[in-house]
């Protein structure tokens, strides 16, 4: 409308001045302008309301009951106003809003935890969505702007996302709790060869899977494997109960309390690294301060 075209903040904090003192002398001083200047400025607001907000006899001044109507609502749009700009200059500066994660499960047991701790301490306005998805979701997701950074097991990624390396983990195996092999027994993965293995399924992280096999290829042997599952929970629950043997990220024996047993096999090659990656084009200021904790 017309009206709000012509009222200007001034004028609502030059009204709340001289509301506040009721003398039009201390609130110019306040505000550090001339008098005349403030009085026109008053008048000039009165004029584009239509109505009078104060009353004006023997030298003194009162408001009117609209004057203090108006009062009480232009103090509450001036605070939700400051702090609107507030909150925009710290969503411009990335210490407020939002950040939306992917994740592998092995990601969630210290390197995420550990992150968002730290993360938090300096930027405690943001806040996290969080959602478990394999490394090809994920990457599809980064790509389609859903998520902001993804933490995936895969060393090869699309030109339109940068990456780093957070975490390079050993491999162990997991055996029910009664196999009688053990740290001290363990010599070889040949040692294995006749018996059935559970393993993360292909298509949760093909490099991820083609990297155990070598483990399999490095002992002389093929494996005999019985079930492929994405979830660490099913792999165990099927090693506690002896449907086979299986071969993890080392950091996946944290939060689990299943009737298995692990060896760490440390005499290997074979790594499984661990990645954070993002869109190079993602404007998110809250990113940048998060791979700067990173």
């Amino acid at each position: 409308m017309l009206m709000s075209n012509q009222i200007e903040l001034r004028h609502l904090r030059y009204f709340l001045a001289v509301a506040e003192t009721l003398h039009f002398r201390r609130a110019a001083e306040q505000l550090y302008i001339a008098q005349p200047g403030l009085s026109r400025q008053i008048k000039q607001l009165e004029e584009t309301l239509g109505y009078p907000l104060f009353s004006r006899n023997n030298r003194k001044v009162a408001l009117t009951p609209a004057g203090e109507y108006l009062q009480g609502e232009a103090a509450e749009i001036l605070q939700r106003l400051e702090a609107a700009f507030h909150h925009g200059k710290l969503l411009h500066e990335g210490m407020a809003g939002r950040l939306h994660f992917g994740y592998v499960g092995s990601a969630m047991q210290n390197v995420i935890p550990e992150l968002l701790l730290r993360f938090r301490a300096d930027f405690p306005n943001v806040r996290y969505d969080l959602e478990a998805l394999d490394n090809q979701q994920q990457l599809d997701r980064l790509l389609s702007r859903d998520i902001d950074i993804g933490f995936v097991r895969m060393e090869k990624f699309p030109p339109e996302l940068d990456h780093r390396r957070v975490f390079v983990d050993t491999f162990s195996l997991v055996l029910p709790q009664d196999h009688p092999l053990t740290p001290e027994t363990f010599t070889s993965m040949a040692q294995l060869k006749e018996e059935t293995f559970i393993l993360f399924a292909a298509g949760y992280s093909r490099p991820y899977f083609e990297r155990v096999m070598d483990i399999f290829d490095d002992a002389g042997f093929r494996p005999n494997i019985s079930h492929r599952t994405v979830h660490a929970t099913t792999i165990y629950r099927l090693v506690e109960n002896g449907f086979g043997l299986s071969i993890v990220p080392t950091s996946l024996q944290m939060g689990y309390q299943l009737g298995v047993k692990f060896i760490e096999l440390t005499t290997i090659p074979q790594r499984t690294t661990l990645s954070a990656v993002w869109r190079a084009d993602n404007e998110n200021p809250a990113l940048n301060n998060l791979i700067r904790v990173l």
